[in-house]
């Protein structure tokens, strides 16, 4: 079965195989949007090996592995290890009493023109399992959902009853009017309901949208298609209970691996790194907060 082919087949929950990268990879479809690799046929009770490394993003085979992700919206390849060193921490802290950026749905990049082609996070093997969820979904359906969760009284204010929320509206526009009602929405949620009540607002939110948020399995990445010529998704970080802190959680880890795993002869462009960093900065930053994740960008 072709690579491209199994990006467009109807979802499936039974497994198939995936021919790729002279290999043959165990895979399921939980959602149409999602594409689980659970490693090579025969192996897949094997020890956690680098796989992603030594198979998918070999330099003949990364840019058919990125165009999967470009035609499919999420692949997620489960049982890596691998001390790749171009992955750095997670950065920004949720608090009981406010939400972080990354709780909002966002792509990586929103405030500048140059936004990751895809957006790599992964939970490495470490000692603590990881509790909090990562939604991912996506844009139209999130935006859509957020219209159809969103209570009267906020659809009511000032700053969103003059707009066409209407779903058929929502399915005609690109992806800048996409962002420009979803910051209205949310900065609109920000203001208006305090921290829990925002989570719970953007957990009806993930329901409506069938966000994937499975809890993470030690040695998982997930490659998000961020902006591309495909499927442009969205995600966040998804508290599934009230958030009370003080509870012990594996990190995540991340990299933009189109940008920042790069083929011979290639240099990193580092005032973009440098650029899309500065949006990860603590959440004490209220202005770059709005900014990026409330704005219309």
């Amino acid at each position: 079965m072709a690579s491209n082919a199994l990006a467009h087949d109807p979802p499936a929950a039974a497994s198939s195989v995936l021919n790729f990268a002279n290999g043959q990879w165990r895979v399921r479809r939980p959602r149409p949007f999602v594409l689980v690799i659970e490693g090579e046929v025969g192996h897949e009770a094997a020890a956690p090996s680098d796989y992603l490394h030594n198979n998918l993003l070999l330099p003949e085979w990364r840019e058919a592995f990125y165009q999967l992700v470009d035609a499919t919206g999420l692949v997620v390849c489960l049982n890596v290890d691998t001390p790749h060193p171009t992955y750095r921490d997670v950065r920004g802290r949720s608090s009981k009493g406010r939400l972080s950026q990354g709780e909002y749905y966002h792509h990586d990049g929103c405030t500048g023109p140059v936004k990751p082609r895809f957006v790599e996070i992964r939970c490495p093997i470490q000692p603590q399992t990881r509790g909090v969820a990562t939604a991912v979904a996506p844009h139209h359906d999130v935006v859509k959902a957020m219209v159809q969760v969103l209570p009267a009284e906020l659809a009511a204010t000032p700053a969103l009853i003059e707009r066409d929320m209407r779903l058929a509206a929502i399915d005609q526009m690109d992806a800048a009017a996409l962002d420009h009602l979803q910051g209205l929405i949310t900065r609109t949620v920000r203001k208006k309901l305090n921290a829990e009540g925002a989570r719970a607002y953007f957990r009806q939110v993930d329901t409506a949208a069938n966000a994937y948020f499975e809890p993470w399995a030690l040695g998982e990445s997930r490659f998000i298609a961020n902006a591309n010529s495909g499927v442009t998704m969205q995600h966040r970080r998804a508290y599934q209970a009230p958030h009370t802190g003080g509870v012990a959680n594996g990190h995540l880890v991340k990299r933009w691996t189109h940008e920042e795993l790069l083929l011979p002869g290639q240099v990193v462009d580092q005032a973009l790194i440098a650029a899309l960093c500065s949006e990860e900065g603590d959440d004490a930053d209220a202005e770059r907060a709005e900014g990026c994740y409330l704005g219309a960008h």
